[in-house]
This record gives C-alpha cells, structure tokens and sequence, in this order.
C-alpha cells in the first residue's frame, strides 16, 4: 500500500525540564509493522501518546492517515486502534459485553457490532470465552481482548505499546501470530517493545529509541549486520587489560569491567585474534549477532535497562 501512515519531522515533547521526544523524525509506511525499539524512559510511549492524539506535541509536523492529531482527533481517533500498555478493560463485564460497550463510542450499530464481536473473538480464540467477565482471563487474554477491542472499528491503523509486556512464552507468541495476521491483511502496525525478539520477528523497519533520539532507523536485518556483524564473542579475562584485548579482538566492541563482547563476521577470526593479543581470556559465548548487542554497542546498556517512568 503506497503512501504513509505516519509522518513526523522534528517531533518534540518534554515534561518540564526533562525532554522525552527530541525533534525526532518518522516515516511509517502504510501496511507495515514498524517498531518503536528501546529501554524504559526512551520516549517509546510519549511517541506513541502523540500518534494516539492522547498527549499534544510541544513542536515539529506530524500527521497520522494524512490527518494532524490536534486539528482532526475526532476524524482521526475513528480510523484508530489503541492498546495501552496497562490493562483498561471493564473488569466486571465480560469478553462480549466489553467489545459490544466499546463499539458504541464509534456508533456502530448492535447487529453490525455484534457480528464484528463474534468475528474478532474468533480471531483472537476467545469466542469460547465471550461470556466469561474479564476478572476471570489470564494477562494474555486479557490482552488478546485488548487487540480485538482495539479493532472493532475495523482502524487502518493499531498502535499497541508493550504489546506482550508480562505474559509468559505461549501468550507471547498468540499474540505475535495475530499482529502477523493484521499486518497481512494491510493493516498498518505500530508497535513499542523492549524485546528485542519481538523486534526483529515482527517488525518490517524499526527505529532505535534512546533519551528520546532516534539513534538507528532501519530493518532489523541490516541494522544488526551493518552495525554489529554476523557473529559475537563474549570473553572474560582481566578486568585491567580487558580494554587492550577488546581492542585487539575488534573495532567493534564492548567492554564491561572483566566481559568484552566482540563483534565481526566470523567468529573464528575473533578468536584467532584474541589468540594472538597474548591476553589470556576465557570463552563466555559465541553467538549470532542480535539488536541487543546494536543497542548495547550503541548506547553502552541493555535494551532492558533504563529509567523507569514517564516515557
């Protein structure tokens, strides 16, 4: 599908003092999973406020579905979904009686609503479920009822922030299944994670996110193997010359007190050089290369790490 479904230049949002989004740009195609890709207090979620038109830009363009979020949130929000990262569903209600409530914001009729219930909660496999009240749904179907809430308007565009956040490997993977299904029926996905599988499995093109800049844009792919390479060594030797060894080891490394990580495309030309730094060093693990390591070498921490809080 040509065209963008989200356009950003200098894109800015602060909270008093501290900046969360910095004068980022964003191209989200139409009919892609794009991903918002960071730790904790990167500025995944103020981004995502400001497509959702739930929190006004301090500055910069930005247009969503060809529509400005302050001047068209009405027109805007209608071909929206949204998933929150917390749990917003009616406790006390039940699966069906939460989609059938949540389609009268957007003035579908009960007959066409109710069809559309039925439809998604197959969708989702909660049909089995639909008259159960929500109190009685493990976190991932609760937020599998979130994503079929979420597209009972029938949105030509999802936003979803933490979307697997807390469920356990089986849930995690019921919901990538779904988002797959969305993004092949055309339906344009945008997604925060601090996953870094989630990333790399779901995402058509990412952007990395850290103290609210885009540090990396890109596909998943050619992001880890134009930063990072194929392969990873991780090595242990002494804390005080583990500096020497990473730089003889490669150009692209990592140190970490007595930990290098090293990063090329062969993995034995790694170690034939670490070999030959005349270091003594011990063998952690060698690996393919993954986005946490671009982010680690990118910004010297984990994808996992970060501060908490307003993002």
């Amino acid at each position: 599908m040509a065209g963008s479904a989200v356009r950003a230049r200098g894109l800015r949002k602060a909270y008093g003092a501290r900046v969360a989004v910095d004068g980022i740009d964003l191209d989200v195609r139409r009919g892609e999973c794009f991903g918002f890709l960071g730790p904790n207090g990167a500025g995944k979620t103020t981004a995502m406020r400001m497509l959702a038109c739930l929190s006004p830009r301090d500055s910069g363009e930005l247009t969503v579905l060809g529509m400005d979020p302050e001047r068209d949130p009405r027109d805007l929000k209608a071909r929206l979904g949204v998933v929150p990262q917390e749990v917003n569903l009616d406790l006390e209600l039940t699966v069906l009686e939460n989609m059938l409530v949540y389609a009268r914001y957007f003035g579908i009729p009960g007959e066409h609503a109710r069809e559309r219930a039925d439809r998604l909660l197959r969708f989702v496999d909660l049909d089995a479920r639909a008259g159960d009240t929500v109190v009685k749904l493990s976190g991932g179907m609760q937020r599998r009822l979130q994503i079929a809430r979420a597209l009972i308007n029938e949105p030509d565009l999802i936003l979803l922030d933490e979307p697997t956040t807390g469920l356990d490997p089986q849930a995690r993977r019921l919901v990538w299944e779904r988002l797959r299904d969305l993004r092949a029926r055309g339906t344009s996905v945008v997604i925060t994670t601090h996953y870094m599988d989630e990333a790399e499995r779901l995402c058509d093109r990412l952007v990395v996110l850290d103290h609210g800049e885009v540090v990396r844009e890109g596909t998943p792919a050619a992001l880890v193997r134009d930063e990072v390479g194929a392969e990873v060594l991780e090595l242990r030797c002494e804390r005080s010359r583990a500096a020497e060894l990473a730089a003889a080891v490669s150009p692209r490394h990592v140190v970490a007190g007595d930990v290098v990580l090293a990063f090329g495309d062969s993995a034995d030309a790694l170690r034939a050089r670490a070999d030959a730094s005349g270091i003594e060093w011990a063998l952690i693990a060698e690996r393919r290369a993954t986005l946490e390591d671009l982010f680690i070498m990118l910004t010297g921490h984990s994808l996992r790490e970060g501060t908490p809080g307003e993002e």
